[in-house]
């Protein structure tokens, strides 16, 4: 019998590089998943459920900016007065040869008539030089001269007001014999007290212009800057109470401009409209619903200062005039930020105020735009972005609703790149979650595994 004995035949290097790669393969797939349960595999372990941004309902787009224009500026102020009407508070000059001051005329010695004063306006004052001496309009709307009763100026001219004081020395036969010739000159305009608060020119604070915004660093409080001017006549308007204040809004304020009535009437009109609102939110009794937001208050007056092309807003020519006491409201943009999280550097970003930012504007304000290196993931995923993986292609806005609900709405970033409608325009308060698909995850643990142990291991077993 022939016994055939066990003999070593050569193993061909192929056959030993196939052993090593079944090897590192095995390896690849144990650290696969191991990576997939601690390295951000954020969409398995953390899923979003959204809705796409092309099936998103109208409700919930934003209203757009890019188109809209300042309105016309000469809205916002009164048309200049053709003449100056009397009222209380104007300080005139009167000058009455032998009334005002009075003189005894004594015809056989007469003497010379007594030169008027004249008096210089203040630097701000666009008034002539005036002559005669200083009358206040009362409270009654009247001007008391020596000898004569009270004569009633409100609501008149100069000129007339000139005619009732020649007319009352005639009818009282002051000086009789005499040419009665008033002088009657403007020396100070009333002037109206207005309250203008603004919170878009404050030095403290504004957001607008610091640029560690992003990281959630502020410089100060934002604090509201009060101012009392006062305005003459002719010139208590809105926009010469704004160009008193600072200019006209800048581009941290909102889109508006306040006006808030002094009146009683305004003010009971105004506590009213609350108190129905009270009254209605607190007969609500629906446990699954919420009571509806507080609508705007009718008696604020509230003007536009952007419009779109060809709009025009219904302002009277008469809402432009402030009366004394009136208080202009300009506020900030302080709750129009959007917010970013995910692979997205973290932060509270402004809004632009003049143009629309849809979705991947915002991720290019936070850094980190399309295939950008920076979005990375930590952990494997990270390291394979690092050399060339694939990037995130999903985008999540979180966006409020009413009654403290919120809307996920799904955006996918390679069909945003070529499809502008599939670009969500960013509204305020909204939150960015930008995530890998788990087919990118997929792809990333595996290139990153691969590189960190694939390679060590081929290059170990050499």
């Amino acid at each position: 019998m022939k016994i055939f004995s066990a003999i070593e035949l050569p193993v061909s290097p192929l056959a030993i590089l196939a052993d090593r790669l079944q090897h590192t393969f095995r390896c690849l797939a144990s650290a696969a998943v191991i990576a997939s349960a601690t390295t951000g595999c954020t969409s398995l372990t953390q899923p979003i459920n959204g809705i796409p941004s092309n099936r998103l309902p109208p409700q919930f787009f934003a209203e757009e900016r890019n188109n809209l224009v300042p309105i016309d500026r000469s809205l916002l102020m009164q048309e200049p007065p053709r003449s100056y009407i009397l009222d209380k508070g104007d300080v005139l000059g009167v000058y009455i040869d032998g009334v005002f001051p009075y003189r005894q005329l004594n015809t056989e010695n007469p003497l010379p008539p007594e030169l008027p004063p004249v008096n210089f306006p203040s630097e701000k004052s666009t008034l002539p030089p005036s002559t005669g001496f200083p009358i206040t309009v009362m409270e009654d709307g009247t001007i008391s001269l020596p000898l004569l009763q009270p004569i009633e100026v409100k609501g008149r001219t100069l000129d007339q007001t000139r005619d009732l004081i020649r007319n009352a020395i005639i009818e009282n036969k002051i000086n009789p014999g005499t040419t009665v010739s008033p002088v009657v000159t403007l020396i100070k305009e009333r002037e109206y007290k207005i309250v203008v608060i603004r919170q878009d020119n404050t030095t403290q604070y504004n957001p607008y212009l610091n640029q560690n915004i992003g990281r959630g660093v502020y410089t100060g409080d934002q604090s509201a800057a009060g101012n009392v001017v006062k305005l003459p006549y002719g010139r208590n308007d809105i926009l010469n109470a704004l160009m008193e204040t600072g200019g006209l809004p800048g581009l941290n304020a909102k889109n508006e401009v306040q006006v808030l009535r002094s009146s009683k009437a305004d003010q009971a009109a105004r506590a009213a409209f609350w108190q129905q609102y009270a009254q209605m939110a607190n007969s609500f009794n629906d446990p699954c619903g919420c009571p509806p937001p507080p609508p705007l208050d009718p008696t604020i007056l509230r003007i536009p200062l952007r419009l779109p092309v060809g709009v025009q807003p219904f302002i009277r020519p008469e809402d432009a005039i402030l009366e004394d006491g009136d208080i202009v409201v300009v506020e900030s943009r302080d709750n129009e930020f959007f917010y970013t999280g995910g692979l997205l550097p973290p932060g509270q970003w402004p809004l632009p105020r003049d143009y629309d930012l849809d979705a991947l504007g915002a991720m290019a304000i936070a850094g980190g735009g399309i295939a950008s290196q920076s979005a990375g993931g930590g952990g494997l995923a990270g390291l394979s972005r690092g050399i060339g993986g694939v990037p995130p292609g999903r985008l999540y806005i979180l966006r409020r609703t009413p009654c403290k609900g919120q809307l996920a709405i799904e955006v996918d970033l390679a069909t945003a790149i070529n499809n502008p409608a599939s670009r969500p325009i960013i509204q305020p308060g909204d939150t960015l979650i930008l995530q890998y698909k788990p087919c990118e995850e997929a792809l990333n643990f595996g290139l990153g595994t691969f590189f960190t142990y694939g390679i060590q291991q081929l290059l170990s077993n050499r």
